[in-house]
């Protein structure tokens, strides 16, 4: 049985749970949340905490157990505490600046680049070279962080590109010429 799956997600205070017709709803301090969970999956709420169980052990039904269960966990982290990736733009010239709503991408390419938040995901630029992305839906943070991400990937030789905060970019050596002659 799927471990992650069985374990019940414990519902904390200020947050209200709603299942009805497959689909639950999650509203907490931060927003609300809704999910149309897999017909398959069994979910119950008895207002302390939330169990998903699965009517056999088909390999289809242990796959979804254990991936409904993780984002129903997530929905409730989401409106209680939200969502947060930070990237780093690093090179000589590159820097990122607010637009509007958006983020707008100086990184080395001859017009900038503009990325505008979906619905529910906000941006903010505390200096030129670090991004904050944050929301409350795990799926749509992590989403258009690796949109913005995907802007300049970092490069191997230099380091220069966008990267997660914590993310450690593996350099290769360049091209060196041996001292011998002809």
């Amino acid at each position: 049985m799927s471990r992650i799956g069985r374990q019940p997600i414990v519902v904390p205070a200020g947050v209200k749970v709603t299942l009805q017709n497959g689909e639950i709803t999650v509203e907490g301090p931060k927003g609300k949340l809704q999910w149309k969970y897999h017909p398959h999956m069994q979910v119950a709420f008895d207002g302390k905490k939330i169990v998903v169980t699965r009517p056999n052990d088909e390999r289809e039904n242990r796959a979804l157990h254990g991936l409904t269960r993780a984002l129903i966990y997530n929905m409730i982290v989401g409106v209680t505490q939200g969502y947060e990736k930070r990237l780093k733009v690093e090179g000589v010239g590159f820097q990122a600046a607010m637009k509007g709503k958006g983020v707008e991408l100086t990184v080395g390419y001859a017009n900038r680049i503009y990325h505008e938040p979906p619905p529910g995901v906000t941006v903010s630029v505390p200096d030129p070279t670090t991004i904050v992305v944050s929301g409350i839906d795990k799926q749509k943070v992590g989403q258009f962080a690796a949109e913005i991400r995907a802007s300049r990937k970092p490069e191997p030789y230099k380091g220069k590109g966008i990267r997660y905060e914590n993310e450690v970019v593996r350099r290769k050596e360049g091209k060196s010429f041996a001292s011998g002659g002809k």
